[in-house]
């Protein structure tokens, strides 16, 4: 995101690194608070082209994955949010809960437990499967709304020119730790989905997330 939002002349993610492989990424859930009266995202999408601009939802800040992610929501369900940015999670969370913010689209898995507690009310989970945390919630496509897989992932990278068999060696034994059971069963808990592949798999992909999100980043407006 950085790449469009703030370029630099002296840092490149594609050329300064080698990649190694991407290990996780992060379901994101569409939420309103308890007492919300929209019920669908169905509901929520009509009412706010009814309604441009009254609805408001929060982010982490400008540029960061939840705000870029409700751009993209925005963009392609045609409606108009009014953006307020928080600096911390908690107060954001906070004023979801309390009604204040509207909609939220953050990372599921620290928001699970406010789903389960009533505290929150969620509406739709991104990727191509329900999470395994909230199976009664579908999915963004099982809605008919076109929307990203994930927006929040982790990789591994080295500093650009390291040896390829310490690539392939720190590649290998990744593989091998994502494949164990009980980190498995962690990453379903914590809402990650592990990925694992080759580095090439991770280069291809760093690539088109650039151009995803320049792109979010264009029609929008941002800078």
């Amino acid at each position: 995101m950085n790449v469009t939002l703030q370029p630099s002349k002296d840092f490149d993610p594609i050329t300064d690194f080698d990649p190694i492989m991407l290990v996780a990424t992060a379901q994101d859930v569409l939420v309103v608070p308890p007492n919300s009266p929209f019920r669908s995202v169905t509901q929520l999408i009509d009412y706010a082209k009814a309604h441009p601009g009254e609805l408001n939802y929060a982010s982490l800040g400008t540029g960061t994955s939840g705000h870029l992610a409700t751009v993209m929501f925005s963009e392609l369900a045609g409606i108009k949010l009014q953006h307020v940015p928080y600096t911390s999670v908690s107060q954001a969370t906070t004023d979801v809960i309390s009604g204040r913010i509207a909609v939220f689209l953050p990372t599921l898995g620290g928001h699970v437990g406010n789903v389960r507690a009533g505290r929150m009310r969620a509406l739709a989970v991104s990727g191509t499967t329900r999470a395994a945390q909230l199976p009664d919630v579908p999915t963004f496509n099982e809605l008919g709304v076109k929307f990203v897989d994930e927006t929040s992932w982790y990789a591994l990278l080295a500093p650009k020119g390291t040896r390829g068999e310490i690539i392939a060696k720190v590649n290998a034994d990744v593989e091998h730790i994502l494949a164990m059971p009980d980190v498995k069963e962690k990453g379903v808990t914590l809402g990650y989905r592990f990925v694992g592949g080759s580095p090439d798999t991770l280069g291809a992909f760093l690539k088109g997330e650039i151009a995803k999100w320049a792109e979010a980043a264009k029609s929008a407006s941002l800078k």
